[in-house]
């Protein structure tokens, strides 16, 4: 995953600064909230790295891709970027199930990449994993309720979970019926069954090797004939989408909703659902624009330890945008705390909280909030005289360190 390094950029319509000549440093892996009041700029420096808003001036750069730059005219699309973004509706298509939503944006992914034999891969795999029983077995056991019956797509899903595998894989590993024989029995039918996928495998690779190319054995990416792996601007097949879909819906846990429709969802399903098909095309940045809050406090509270868990998971970046600061507290390895479109601190969490750098930030973090008494202030001899409330109160006050 890259790091984003965003150079003196700044937007402004006419005499308004949206973002005033930010400098920032996204390190790999981390997860970023771009925290202040509403209409600080938030949106704005979100919209600007991804592709959505184009800068006034500036740079930005992500991994090692100049992806804007104001003086040799670079602005990268926002489809080139490779980035996901989740928004605040969900924007979930209504008449669409939640396995076409993902789908959906999978579909749409057209990019160079290597050629790649999803089906010599599968079948590969396939005739390995057949023999995993005691994987088998679990899945059908996870599928049974109390009563001994069966819920056959559950099966399926939990197949998928278990093994890793498409829903075309897991259909041929259903049909064996491994999971209702003895060990024995199971496995003799199981090696059998690994001996066909392995046959499929050899067919396969010699329909690929009859044109003068080859499989890497690791990676099932073709080669031609010099051993160069081929590139083409190509689409995922359907193997390819299907596992991206599945591994997605493994990670936030949706795996039973596929055939639903959003508004069979609770909110926090709906909210999951969007975000399994951000992460689906595997962006290397992830962008959320105060994506919680539509939710309930509850369910704020259960999606804000999802939110952690995804970020360890995928090994992600993560850019979060809000004005909730315990929700940046909560959050964040580094909190972007932004007024009228100029970065005010830069910190891990406690930082910000323990050392802000102006009264705005001790002010706009501080627990419980602060009390702002004008005061005159007159120092002799290195202590600071202070006269309030119309002189009616006097302070004095030490300075730990000299003043001069």
């Amino acid at each position: 995953m890259p790091k984003i390094v965003l150079e003196n950029v700044t937007k402004r319509w006419g005499d308004f600064y949206g973002a005033d000549h930010l400098n920032m440093v996204i390190e790999d892996q981390a997860f970023i909230t771009l925290l202040g009041p509403s209409g600080c700029g938030k949106t704005t420096t979100l919209r600007m790295i991804a592709g959505l808003e184009t800068p006034t001036s500036g740079k930005i750069t992500i991994g090692d891709q100049v992806v804007f730059d104001s003086e040799t005219g670079i602005n990268v699309p926002a489809n080139e970027r490779h980035v996901g973004f989740l928004f605040q509706n969900y924007a979930l298509w209504p008449h669409m199930t939640v396995y076409k939503n993902i789908l959906f944006g999978l579909q749409n992914v057209k990019q160079v990449m290597p050629l790649h034999a999803s089906e010599a891969e599968r079948l590969s795999k396939l005739s390995k994993l057949v023999l995993e029983y005691d994987k088998i077995k679990k899945a059908d056991e996870n599928a049974t309720d109390s009563n001994g019956k069966r819920d056959e797509k559950k099966f399926l899903i939990c197949l998928i979970d278990e093994l890793s595998i498409s829903m075309y894989s897991a259909k041929e590993i259903a049909a064996l019926g491994l999971e209702k024989m003895d060990r024995d029995e199971a496995m003799k039918k199981a090696k059998e069954a690994s001996d066909e996928f392995a046959k499929r495998f050899l067919d396969e690779s010699q329909k690929i090797e009859s044109k003068g190319q080859s499989v890497d054995p690791k990676t099932f990416d073709i080669k031609d004939a010099s051993g160069k792996v081929i590139l083409k601007n190509r689409r995922l097949d359907k193997e390819e989408m299907d596992l991206k879909l599945r591994h997605a819906a493994k990670v936030v846990k949706i795996g039973e909703f596929m055939d639903r429709y959003p508004s069979e969802l609770s909110g926090g399903q709906q909210q999951r659902v969007a975000i399994a098909r951000t992460l689906a095309p595997g962006p290397k940045v992830l962008f959320m624009d105060e994506p919680l809050s539509n939710l309930d406090a509850k369910l704020r509270l259960e999606m804000r330890a999802e939110l952690k868990r995804l970020h360890v998971e995928t090994g992600s970046t993560f850019v979060y945008v809000t004005h909730d600061q315990l929700e940046a507290m909560t959050l964040a390895t580094k909190i972007c705390l932004i007024s009228n479109g100029v970065i005010q601190q830069y910190d891990p969490p406690l930082t910000v909280y323990g050392t802000p750098k102006n009264l705005f930030v001790a002010d706009f973090v501080g627990n419980p909030a602060i009390n702002f008494i004008e005061v005159k202030a007159k120092e002799e001899n290195g202590i600071i005289s202070l006269d309030a409330f119309d002189s009616s109160i006097k302070m004095k006050y030490h300075p730990a360190n000299d003043l001069h």
